[in-house]
């Protein structure tokens, strides 16, 4: 009897499985950016938005909401009801913010995993007065330099800040930390010569880089991007420790049914890998990145680990 209860039991828990699969989605779905319009999280998550819609059948409704390095935003969804309908469209923060942040309003655990969708590699740019064409010439130049070099930042714990401290790590020593509010202040202030150096996502700087505003010296992504083939990677100029890039992945709040996470994620990476996709945003710097969810997972853990002992070796709070 105890046998037979328990069959039944397990079948019980997969026809409610079906269901919550078959019948899902039956009203528009939100994908909550957790960063104002225009940057490259809300491009990737429109152009993928528009893919998994048409695959569902039902409306992806984008909804921005900036502010807090992210956290504003990831606090929304993981305090949402987990059926489905809500989804983060996650960044670095969603890593780093429990690592800086001592009065987190939620716990990492309170977000699941979904997919990853893509990657802004981060495109290290200086002045165009600066005696550098690669990321070799800048160290080397740089270390002469009495008063250091100055490095624009988005902010405590923002990607041009981790790849500032993983400079600093590789033995660039002198240089001097300018945080700004944006990367679109931080970008301003290296093009006016206020700053020396930072680094941003692609799809921000190469307007300017093409414009000659910015000189690019290298991409710290861990292969080179589609969009500029021709420029080094970190890792190729001998600087293998500096390996950042301004990425995108679904996350869900915690109790969101598996049916439903392991359906959006395969009508994600289907968007994903698609031609279409791929033609919208490849041309604009950023690389699709088709993971599976245990690929997913295990990239989301490994970053937690590294960024965790960046963030501590040197100390970061945030503002």
């Amino acid at each position: 009897m105890r046998n037979v209860a328990k069959r039944l039991l397990i079948l019980s828990f997969a026809l409610a499985a079906f269901a919550a699969r078959a019948e899902w989605p039956d009203h528009p779905i939100r994908w909550v950016v957790p960063f104002a319009p225009g940057g490259a999280n809300d491009l990737i998550a429109r152009a993928a938005a528009e893919g998994v819609s048409k695959r569902l059948g039902k409306p992806i409704v984008i909804e921005n909401k900036p502010g807090a390095g992210a956290a504003i935003g990831a606090e929304y969804v993981a305090k949402a009801k987990p059926d489905g309908y809500t989804f983060l469209i996650g960044a670095a923060g969603v890593v780093t913010n429990s690592l800086i942040r001592k009065d987190m309003p939620y716990k990492d655990e309170d977000l699941i995993p979904v997919g990853m969708i893509a990657v802004a590699p981060s495109v290290i740019v200086v002045h165009p007065s600066v005696p550098a064409s690669n990321l070799r010439e800048f160290v080397a130049w740089a270390k002469t330099q009495p008063n250091g070099v100055s490095w624009a930042t988005a902010g405590t714990a923002s990607t041009p800040h981790f790849v500032a401290e993983m400079l600093k790590e590789a033995g660039l020593a002198n240089l001097t930390i300018v945080p700004y509010k944006s990367g679109s202040e931080s970008v301003t202030a290296v093009i006016s010569g206020n700053v020396s150096a930072t680094s941003e996502a692609s799809i921000v700087v190469m307007p300017q880089i093409k414009a000659g505003k910015l000189k690019a010296i290298a991409n710290t992504y861990d292969k080179r991007m589609s969009a500029v083939p021709n420029l080094m990677t970190t890792t190729e100029a001998g600087f293998p420790g500096v390996k950042i890039g301004h990425w995108a992945g679904l996350f869900a709040p915690k109790g969101t049914p598996d049916a439903i996470v392991e359906r959006m994620n395969e009508e994600l990476l289907a968007v994903v890998k698609s031609k279409d996709f791929q033609d919208k945003l490849v041309p604009s710097g950023i690389e699709p990145a088709p993971y599976s969810l245990a690929a997913y997972s295990a990239f989301l853990n490994a970053e937690r680990e590294r960024l965790g002992r960046i963030a501590r070796n040197s100390k970061m709070q945030a503002d």
